[in-house]
């Protein structure tokens, strides 16, 4: 009798992250994606994405329940943020980041579904226009992710900490850095807010490389030894010429 395919550990991979770091395996998963730039905290954008996000997740989810197939409510919301010069990043000059907000999709959801669900909700927020949201399987593979307790101007010493464990674990940096919301943003005591932090990585490369060692010369001997009173082993001193215009 076969057996059932086992999903994902939610637990492991957002639900129960701990607040140390941690290596995991992330499988790839299908998420609705939108992409913009700009602060986070402050650009309009960023709270159109997050709408358009939940409104379509909730619209596909209904569409799927009225076919008698039942999913559960959409997983927190994630997102990926970056820069083209990486110090904007880490040193949160957040105007010039460049961001994908996500939400992860059950297995039924495909394009026509998510064509259909915009169509409905276009026609429910008339004055509205929709951000372009796209369905994309995404892989991260292995990652370390950490928990992060409390506002999300405070992760800084929470991202240093997960860098140094990368380093210290043998691997290095390998995709965008990756948050997950388990907190609705926004909303609830700042200092409770849980953030999963989590960064893709790849094994580091050996960039030290063994010393090649000096070539052995021949000892000397009493044929090969210069004598010291000898006149003629030594170097006639190079005296410099007087200059001249």
């Amino acid at each position: 009798m076969a057996t059932a395919a086992k999903g994902p550990d939610w637990n492991r991979l957002m639900l129960k992250v701990p607040r140390e770091p941690v290596l995991v395996s992330v499988p790839a998963m299908k998420y609705l994606m939108v992409d913009g730039q700009g602060d986070p905290s402050s650009s309009q954008d960023f709270r159109d994405a997050i709408g358009a996000l939940y409104g379509l997740a909730y619209t596909m989810k209904f569409m799927l329940k009225a076919r008698g197939i039942a999913e559960g409510v959409p997983m927190p919301l994630e997102g990926l943020f970056w820069a083209d010069d990486m110090s904007a990043f880490m040193k949160a000059r957040r105007g010039q980041w460049k961001w994908t907000l996500m939400l992860l999709q059950p297995p039924a959801a495909d394009a026509k579904l998510l064509k259909e669900a915009r169509a409905n909700l276009e026609r429910k927020r008339r004055d509205e226009q929709l951000p372009l949201v796209r369905l994309q399987r995404f892989a991260e593979g292995t990652c370390a992710q950490v928990l992060h307790l409390g506002p999300y101007a405070a992760e800084t010493p929470t991202i240093a900490g997960l860098h140094r464990f990368i380093q210290d674990q043998g691997y290095a940096l390998a995709g965008r850095h990756h948050e997950i919301y388990l907190s609705q943003p926004g909303r609830g005591d700042p200092a409770k807010l849980k953030t999963v932090i989590r960064q893709p990585v790849r094994k580091a490369r050996r960039t030290a490389k063994r010393a090649r060692k000096a070539p052995r010369t021949a000892p000397q001997t009493a044929a090969t030894r210069p004598a010291r009173n000898n006149p003629l082993s030594r170097r006639p001193a190079v005296r410099s010429r007087p200059g001249g215009r």
